[in-house]
């Protein structure tokens, strides 16, 4: 893709068709030319039509699929999109990213999207709901129970974006809004938006989400945050001082709307006292902070802000990033061997140099001129091109650096004498969504991270262990936690399927069992049961949870105790000797091994001819109540607990409910069996 004569003009993607705004458009630059690359505008949008349009076309036709059948349509995306990812590359350059810049935004993204996708369908059930957490028996005789379950929105997640990662920040905010159920619409910031419109218009062309499921503004947002209700979320990613006028937005505020807001974080990486010149530790941290402030120029929302130096080491850093950062002279991301590239806009250079000058208040610069343009390609006069800037804070606890975000490739060193300063350092930023410390010391780093964490929302341990393996200070991960407090905005997003259930409500909902399960479609005591055809030799097709079996009782001898720990080398004195296990004080007398019980109740429930049972596949919350005895005799009630169908296979995961009692009705084992039954047979 190159640029055009005519540069395009983005459109908005609402009420199913893509719609130009009634105006001419912003032009908005290639930020190493300076050239016009898309004119953007969105004036004229009926903005309370999209959120209607999405409640009323998308919300329903998402609810009406499972949980795995929108992760399946997500990996599908993620999958053609890699496909064209180079398309992508193209017009990422125009945003200042070098190749590697736009790998962490385009296939960052696209891996992100498919993560989520994997995990939701390896870890939440084929339903429309999500059962969330254990029943809560509520009455003695098993007729009144309590069970949470999490259900979609049925809203608009409205995603107001950053300019830094314009794939990236909406691949990781739509992915779990969908898998949740919940339609959305996308507002990109309008500098990179033309990267956002291009995948957006590719996604929409695939044919793969229903109608209403994705819309996208390119441009203002206008009044959009007039026409939410309390079924809707916003989440925002941005200035905080913009995200505070957007939380405090009537609408928003009066009908309690789920706000979620990632803002400015003034992250810190700290050198350990251990880790001096010389140590691999002490290479790792310059090493990081050199990328930190290179990629993407310095403009992430992770990137390393201060860099806390025990005071002995503050020349050695000085010196050492000083060697490192002479290779990083900017130039345009298209030409290659550009190391980094330039900010995404002359404003937001203009921006940087405003803010070093609030650091100089009370840092000086040790390295870099902000002032000083040298490029090796580009423009150097239209191109928003800065080059990496180094301060030093004498008097670090009262420094701007603790106040200030310079978002861009800028850097403060803060020395420290003790590890409770380094971490009250840390602390001055007021919330962070990340921070760092390089130590190769189990001391240091117990101390460093709980201090360190209740103002973070992530905190990296780096050292030579993880060296090769780490992903780094600033890479935000699917599975893990991205948010902070304070400053970071408080809010929270990606975590795995945590992500997922921002978009869907808690409900806590009350009565008999029966009932329960047929709201959750998972079988708990005092719901109905169904004797008769033993239920390994059901398929899917023909089993229900709540069918059951009752076995005959097996007792158990001395001798099987024997046998089983001559056999398995378990000789545990609590089997074996009888004087030794009357000593403890949780036995009468010799006991059973519980992994005999187990064995024993699955020769009991098992039916040993082949069908629909295809494999065992583990058991969990294994739990061992009562002791056994020799002469004690075990029976098993084993029940149809959950069916979790598999999309696209010929089997579904199969819970079993495995209750093993003694002669005294006493619930000696309960555990849950797992299976994988065919959904037909033969």
């Amino acid at each position: 893709m190159t640029l055009q004569d005519t540069p395009r003009v983005l459109q908005s993607y609402v009420g199913g068709a893509w719609r130009r705004g009634s105006r001419d458009g912003k032009p908005l630059l290639n930020a190493a030319t300076g050239e016009v690359v898309a004119l953007i505008d969105a004036s004229g949008l009926d903005y309370g039509a999209a959120l209607e349009y999405g409640r009323e076309k998308g919300g329903p036709a998402l609810r009406a699929m499972t949980i795995h059948q929108r992760a399946l349509m997500l990996k599908e995306i993620g999958l053609k999109l890699l496909e064209q990812k180079e398309d992508f590359y193209a017009e990422s350059l125009w945003t200042g990213a070098t190749r590697a810049d736009g790998w962490v935004d385009i296939e960052g993204g696209i891996g992100t999207l498919l993560t989520l996708a994997s995990k939701a369908r390896r870890e939440l059930p084929n339903a429309k709901i999500i059962p969330d957490g254990a029943v809560e028996p509520l009455s003695k005789d098993s007729s009144f129970s309590g069970q949470h379950i999490l259900t979609p929105l049925q809203g608009v997640a409205i995603h107001i974006n950053a300019f830094n990662f314009p794939i990236w920040g909406m691949l990781e905010k739509i992915a779990p809004t969908l898998i949740a159920g919940m339609p959305t619409i996308v507002k990109p910031a309008s500098q990179t938006a033309y990267l956002t419109e291009l995948m957006v218009r590719r996604i929409a062309a695939m044919g793969i989400l229903p109608e209403g499921a994705l819309q996208l503004i390119s441009g203002s947002a206008g009044d959009m945050l007039d026409h939410v209700t309390c079924q809707d979320v916003v989440t925002f990613t941005g200035s905080a001082a913009t995200g505070r006028m957007l939380k405090t937005a009537p609408a928003v505020v009066e009908n309690s709307v789920r706000f979620t807001m990632e803002a400015d974080s003034l992250n810190a990486s700290v050198l350990g006292p251990d880790a001096g010149p010389g140590t691999e530790e002490f290479d790792l941290f310059v090493r990081e902070i050199q990328r930190e402030i290179t990629t993407k120029a310095g403009q992430k929302c992770t990137a390393i802000r201060r860099a806390i130096v025990p005071a002995q080491h503050v020349d050695a850093v000085i010196a050492a990033l000083g060697e490192k950062l002479a290779k990083n002279v900017a130039g345009d991301p298209a030409v290659e061997g550009t190391r980094m590239g330039p900010l995404a806009s002359l404003e937001q250079r203009e921006e940087v140099r405003d803010r070093i000058k609030d650091l100089q208040a009370s840092a000086r610069i040790v390295l870099g001129d902000p002032d000083d343009v040298r490029v090796a390609s580009g423009d150097a006069e239209k191109g928003a091109f800065i080059n990496p800037v180094v301060l030093l804070a004498d008097d670090p606890l009262n420094a701007a650096a603790n106040d200030v975000e310079a978002f861009g490739p800028v850097v403060t060193l803060m020395p420290y004498d003790s590890v409770d300063q380094a971490v009250a350092l840390t602390h001055r930023g007021k919330g962070s969504l990340v921070a760092s410390v390089f130590t190769d010391s189990p001391e240091v780093a117990q101390e460093m991270v709980l201090g360190m964490a209740p103002m973070h929302g992530r905190v990296l341990i780096g050292n030579r262990r993880s060296a090769k393996s780490s992903t780094g200070h600033g890479s935000p991960l699917a599975p893990l936690v991205h948010g902070g407090p304070g400053r970071a905005g408080g809010g929270e997003e990606l975590g795995g399927m945590r992500a997922v259930k921002h978009y869907m409500q808690r409900t806590a909902i009350q009565g008999a069992p029966r009932l329960l399960s047929a709201v959750t479609g998972i079988w708990s005591e005092g719901a109905d049961t169904r004797a008769g055809i033993h239920p390994f030799r059901k398929s899917v097709a023909e089993l229900r949870i709540g069918d059951q079996i009752v076995t005959e009782a097996r007792e158990v001898t001395e001798a099987d105790v024997e046998h089983f720990a001559h056999f398995t080398g378990d000789t545990f004195y609590a089997h074996m000797d009888s004087e030794a296990a009357k000593a403890n004080p949780f036995f009468d007398d010799r006991v059973a091994h519980g992994y005999l019980i187990a064995s024993f109740a699955a020769g009991l429930f098992v039916d040993p001819d082949p069908g629909p049972v295809l494999a065992n596949y583990g058991v969990d919350n294994l739990r061992f109540l009562t002791p056994v005895y020799f002469g004690d005799t075990l029976r098993v009630r084993l029940t149809c607990k959950e069916i979790n169908p598999r999309e696209g296979a010929g089997h579904a995961e199969v819970r079993w409910d495995c209750r093993v009692t003694n002669q005294r009705e006493e619930v000696v084992a309960q555990y849950d069996v797992l299976t994988m039954v065919a959904k037909e047979w033969p």
